[in-house]
């Protein structure tokens, strides 16, 4: 085979695989409006999907680089992308309501049992930004203490929230959750979910003769963290066998959390369509913006961060900042006012969002 025969080859390959990743990418663009149970290949791309964008953004490059139309499938994928990327850049001019009715801050944090400190420094710690942020309501999501920083210590350093609600879990088999808040509290219902760690609670937030209400969650893992060196060990083995079991073993713990996080996120989506109130709902949802649960949570309701968020918007840590899966959503009764996420370097692999909601007159 001569020289020109073998660039043609490559060049061949190089447009197929580039067709390819475009229409992959296009399709997980579009994941959000397939049940995960129904269409698995759909979520795990949906999954892929900043990935698969920084990669169809290098290949875009590298044909116009070279002076080649092929660029223009993955640059078509990109822009087939968009409401991804809205969800996680913004340039936003929100008005600032000053007829607002009431106004309520709120913020949602996952705090990963406050680093489980004896001193109890980053619980001191948050609290006193979450003061100077002048937050009205916190929710947490894995809030637990310890037997030298307990419940009561943690109570102590948000005495500034003078209601709380933290539910006892007498079975432990639940991730523990919590809400304080500056306004009474009513109405507070703790929801477990089968077969599952993770939870949600429901409250009401009363706010003069206005009432608010709150459901704070925190939805099905990926178990990606907690199988992640199992599973590399299994990968690195010159055993085909043990390889070929580790992939299935990942797809299969990622299928089985997609369809139970389907069924919380359905069974969150029964509480507000229920609620007379307006409602915010809030916490780690576990799901990027490409995923089932953000696309059918927003159908419902608004995500702040389109409203008044300004710049990029990640809240977990780490994955390179890839990844917003942090929300705070309210229903069309409110308005919002600011929206962002502070990198506070404290005890969790999430960063906190806060959100300023306000009824106008």
């Amino acid at each position: 085979m001569g020289k020109q025969a073998v660039r043609n080859l490559f060049y061949s390959i190089g447009v197929l695989a580039s067709v390819i990743l475009a229409l992959l990418t296009l399709m997980g663009a579009f994941s959000g409006h397939f049940v995960p149970g129904e269409y698995p290949f759909m979520a795990l791309l949906g999954l892929a999907l900043p990935g698969l964008m920084l990669v169809c953004l290098f290949v875009s490059v590298v044909w116009l680089w070279v002076r080649k139309r092929w660029a223009i499938p993955t640059g078509i994928a990109l822009l087939g992308c968009w409401g991804y990327l809205s969800s996680v850049f913004q340039i936003s001019f929100p008005s600032q309501g000053e007829e607002a009715r009431y106004r309520l801050k709120v913020a949602s944090y996952n705090v990963h049992h406050f680093g489980g400190e004896v001193t109890g420094y980053s619980c001191k710690e948050i609290a006193r930004l979450m003061k100077q942020e002048k937050v009205d309501v916190i929710c947490f999501q894995e809030m637990g203490g310890n037997r030298h920083f307990s419940t009561d210590s943690i109570l102590r350093a948000f005495g500034d929230w003078p209601y709380a609600y933290l539910p006892v879990n007498d079975s432990l088999s639940s991730l523990p959750m919590g809400v304080f808040s500056k306004y009474p509290l009513m109405g507070e219902r703790f929801i477990p979910y089968p077969e599952s760690g993770n939870c949600s609670l429901m409250c009401d937030v009363l706010i003069g003769q206005d009432t608010v209400r709150l459901i704070n969650n925190h939805l099905q893992t990926t178990s990606v963290n907690q199988n992640r060196n199992k599973w590399k060990r299994e990968l690195e083995t010159n055993d085909r066998k043990r390889e070929v079991q580790a992939i299935e073993s990942v797809a299969g713990v990622l299928l089985g959390n997609f369809d139970k996080r389907t069924e919380q996120t359905q069974f969150i989506g029964d509480l507000v369509r229920k609620s007379t109130y307006p409602v915010v709902v809030c916490g780690d949802f576990n799901s990027i913006p490409s995923s089932y649960t953000y696309g059918y949570l927003t159908d419902l309701l608004q995500d702040g961060f389109k409203e008044a968020g300004n710049g990029y918007m990640y809240t977990y840590r780490y994955a390179k900042h890839l990844l917003r899966i942090d929300y705070i959503l309210h229903s069309s009764g409110l308005q919002c006012a600011s929206y962002y996420s502070p990198d506070w370097d404290l005890c969790s692999d999430h960063n906190p969002v806060l959100c300023e909601l306000y009824a106008s007159r």
